[in-house]
């Protein structure tokens, strides 16, 4: 079953490219098939009405794996806890990691 990836972002975040092309390598280390597409998100209200707390976020069949408690929507840059430190996206590692655990997969 093919995993929907959405990365979004907004105009002016320097890392989401960077996201998509993570992406696409965790997918062919994890062997999931996946169709990647990306969102740009305009204003603040967009972002409070989706749930997009920041960019890039990585959203799997619009499920945010990386969500963490207490964010709050916002057009601002997002960070990503690493075991390399924060970073602008999460590792090769991390996204195969969410890609295989995706309940989906399962079904």
């Amino acid at each position: 079953m093919t995993v929907d990836v959405t990365v979004l972002y907004f105009s002016g975040c320097p890392n989401w490219r960077t996201a998509v092309e993570q992406v696409h390598l965790a997918a062919g280390r994890a062997g999931v098939p996946v169709h990647v597409s990306t969102r740009l998100v305009e204003t603040q209200e967009e972002a409070e009405r989706i749930g997009f707390t920041g960019s890039p976020s990585i959203w799997l069949d619009e499920v945010d794996p990386f969500a963490q408690e207490g964010s709050v929507p916002a057009l601002a840059c997002r960070v990503y806890a690493t075991p390399e430190g924060l970073r602008g996206s999460p590792t090769v590692a991390q996204l195969s990691d969410v890609l295989t655990r995706n309940p989906r997969r399962c079904s």
